[in-house]
């Protein structure tokens, strides 16, 4: 009997063991959460005194999290990083426009990897890294996309007249109308596509990015009324965080539903410090959005994970940054990293283990804003060393005793100085060479035969047209000269020699209006600012069409009284080249904001 008691406890010590060891096993799903303009302060549990934000409030107590975690100080550098792995200005990616906000074709994003790696992959809201092959994030592993265009809804690149309510978004590249606010649709797409990868028992990999609460500021009145007694712009913006909270809460309850939360990690951050809430409350640190300085780039990271033991509150304070994501979730995940690939970060998944005592090597990494057409070599930068930061080369600030970064403490620490100082320009003359790769549109690519170029990629010294408030506008201002003259262009890259159809517009094909037409303001949404629909579109008065490309005027027609598009077949030879057509008007020129490359062949 002893002996058979024996033997069947040894029978479930086994099953116990293998049914411990086959979940641990199991391929870990992920639910990546990133919000756009939002900081390190704009949360209850990082001491907002405000904000309402109960949900992620809940995640931080449930998670291991970074408390000294770096991104870049603005939009499409953070994720780039974020997505690769690489430092922002390796990418190609320094700006959030003119041609410098896409992504380099030799990049690896994490959606390939998890995407080769047998997930499925979803993308949903912000891209902000191309709106063009190869640049799309269904060009980069992500196998189910639903998203704006551009850097945020009503950009120039985004579906024509869109705003925060009831717009139109790409469904896998083509154009599909929604109801309802901008971040619940986003949402409700991710939690749709969560859902349908839970029942197919297939691993999943999320990406939800939302362009809240990024400006033109709208909410539902419901989130704005929340914050009675606060100016219209904060009740807006913290309006559109608790949103997104709640949009948070809805998702991990969903995941709770479907029986997979012990195995799916879940991680909310956002992209660069606050753009709007420093005013309020900004845990004590400098400056916001496109700052150097600390809050411009430290915001929160929080990651949850049953199946790891990341379930309770385990405060990271080590230095970390946006390029140590992705080798951390392949740790974690078990994908493995794509031969050639090597990581400008570090993976962090011990420290993020409350079980482990990592002993954490002191580590240089760099912040900078450059949000120019060509990189400028120490412009707007931090170094970061330990709790030290070296800000535009020559600021010293030890954020141990002075997090506020107030007083300069340079001439106090002349070795930490010159130490910081040897890193960047090691970091630069490698990264230097790389500068002059142009992230190039492609033309003529099978999978891409109708290339849809606008005005937010044009490269050029001064901002481009970057949203459709501007293009409505159009900006006939005199700078250089006595007549306008359109200096940008587009970097396109044509595959083969053939022959293509370029038809030049002022207005977007969606929009079905003429050339010449001038357009009514539209309606306005509920928030705090204009949505940038409610310009009133002027007229251009274009008299000619010019197709010009590397600066040779190649064809000229007149443009019609009700033409919507003044279109030219030419040949073009395999290489790269730029493209500049431009409408002739009364005060000179104006680049052609819209034009749709068609290849023929």
């Amino acid at each position: 009997m002893k002996n058979r008691t024996q033997f069947q406890l040894a029978i479930v010590a086994f099953i116990i063991a293998t049914t411990a060891f086959s979940v641990a096993a199991k391929t870990p799903n992920v639910v990546f959460v990133i919000s756009d303009d939002q900081g390190y302060g704009d949360l209850g549990c990082t001491g907002n005194p405000i904000i309402k934000t109960p949900n992620i409030d809940q995640l931080a107590s449930e998670s291991s999290g970074l408390s000294d975690y770096h991104v870049a100080p603005t939009c499409s550098p953070t994720r780039c990083s974020l997505l690769t792995g690489h430092w922002t200005n390796r990418t190609g990616v320094w700006h959030t426009i003119m041609g410098r906000s896409m992504l380099r074709e030799n990049e690896v994003t994490v959606g390939q990897m998890f995407s080769d790696a047998g997930y499925e992959t979803g993308m949903f809201g912000k891209w902000h890294l191309g709106d063009n092959y190869p640049y799309r994030p269904e060009d980069r592993g992500f196998t189910e996309v639903y998203r704006h265009g551009g850097g945020g809804i009503g950009q120039t690149p985004d579906v024509w007249d869109n705003a925060y309510f009831d717009g139109s978004y790409f469904h896998n590249g083509t154009i599909v109308p929604a109801s309802g606010f901008c971040t619940d649709v986003f949402f409700e797409q991710a939690q749709a596509f969560i859902s349908k990868c839970a029942k197919q028992e297939k691993p999943f990999f999320a990406y939800i990015s939302t362009n809240a609460p990024h400006k033109p500021l709208h909410c539902p009145p419901k989130y704005f009324n929340m914050y009675e007694g606060q100016s219209d712009s904060i009740a807006a913006f913290y309006g559109m965080i608790t949103n997104i909270d709640d949009n948070v809460g809805a998702t991990r309850q969903l995941i709770q539903e479907l029986g997979i939360a012990d195995d799916t990690i879940f991680i909310f951050t956002t992209d660069n410090g606050t753009a709007s809430g420093a005013k309020v409350y900004n845990a004590g640190m400098r400056a916001g959005k496109g700052s150097p300085y600390e809050g411009g780039h430290r915001v929160p990271f929080f990651v949850h994970w049953p199946s790891g033991g990341l379930t309770k509150q385990h405060d990271v304070n080590e230095l970390t940054h946006a390029v140590d994501i992705v080798p951390t979730l392949l740790q974690m995940t078990g994908v493995k990293k794509p031969e050639g690939v090597k990581f400008d970060g570090v993976s962090i998944a011990d420290l993020l283990d409350p079980t482990k005592d990592v002993d954490w090597p002191k580590r240089f990494v760099i912040s900078d804003s450059q949000r120019v057409r060509d990189p400028i070599k120490w412009r707007s930068s931090s170094v970061m060393f330990g709790k030290f930061r070296l800000v535009n080369r020559k600021e010293l600030y030890n954020i141990a005793s002075d997090p506020g970064q107030k007083n300069n403490v340079a001439d106090k620490h002349p070795e930490i100085v010159e130490a910081m100082r040897e890193f960047y320009d090691g970091w630069w003359a490698e990264l230097e060479p790389t500068f002059a790769q142009t992230t190039e549109i492609y033309l003529g690519h099978p999978q891409h035969p109708v290339v849809s170029l606008t005005a937010h990629d044009w490269i050029q010294k001064i901002y481009p047209p970057w949203h459709q408030g501007s293009i409505r506008e159009a900006d006939r201002k005199h700078r250089d000269s006595e007549k306008l003259k359109h200096l940008g262009y587009w970097a396109v890259k044509v595959l083969k020699d053939g022959k293509y159809r370029v038809a030049l517009r002022r207005w977007p094909t969606e929009s079905g209006a003429a050339i010449n037409a001038d357009l009514p303001a539209g309606e306005d949404v509920p928030g705090a600012t204009q949505a940038f629909r409610c310009v009133k579109g002027n007229a251009i008065g274009a008299t000619h069409a010019v197709l010009r490309v590397d600066d040779q005027d190649l064809d000229r027609k007149p443009v019609g009284k009700d033409a919507e598009e003044v279109s030219f077949v030419t040949e073009l030879k395999k290489g790269s080249h730029r493209l500049a057509p431009v409408f002739e008007i009364k005060e000179g020129e104006l680049g052609a904001y819209y034009v749709v490359v068609t290849s023929l062949d």
